[in-house]
């Protein structure tokens, strides 16, 4: 896979993003589903509970953690990774959060493209944000 950055503007540099990047030489394209802050809990009716509720920090390690799980399952690593979409109930406490994510996308050394999107609520409302990834390779 060859990465090629178009950046018209370099202040997407100071949010770990390019505004596009041309990709060539793919052979195989993985969409994740949107992950969240949700664990096993065999206690409860669905078999879920929601980590870290009111800490989107932690919410946002939570899903970042999933896209992990999900990468290394198709044989992938962050590198792979070309777009994430965040959804999020708060779009100030997912900005002041922000270096979760820095930190995490920055150990891969890439800038993929990624889309913030505040909505009214998630599949449940104790969550705060949900992850969305696509990956090649």
């Amino acid at each position: 896979m060859e990465r090629q950055i178009a950046n018209p503007w370099s202040w997407g540099d100071a949010w770990s993003l390019n505004q596009g990047e041309v990709v060539s030489g793919l052979s195989r394209t993985l969409h994740c589903s949107g992950q969240v802050a949700l664990v096993e809990d065999p206690s409860s009716e669905m078999g879920l509970a929601v980590a870290h509720e009111g800490d989107m920090a932690g919410q946002m390690k939570v899903a970042l953690a999933g896209i992990d799980a999900i990468l290394e399952k198709a044989g992938m690593t962050r590198a792979n990774l070309l777009h994430l979409r965040f959804f999020t109930t708060d779009v100030d406490a997912f900005l002041a959060a922000y270096g979760v994510y820095a930190e995490w996308i920055g150990e891969a050394g890439i800038q993929p493209p990624q889309s913030l999107l505040g909505i009214s609520r998630l599949v449940m409302p104790e969550l705060m944000v949900e992850i969305e990834a696509v990956a090649g390779d």
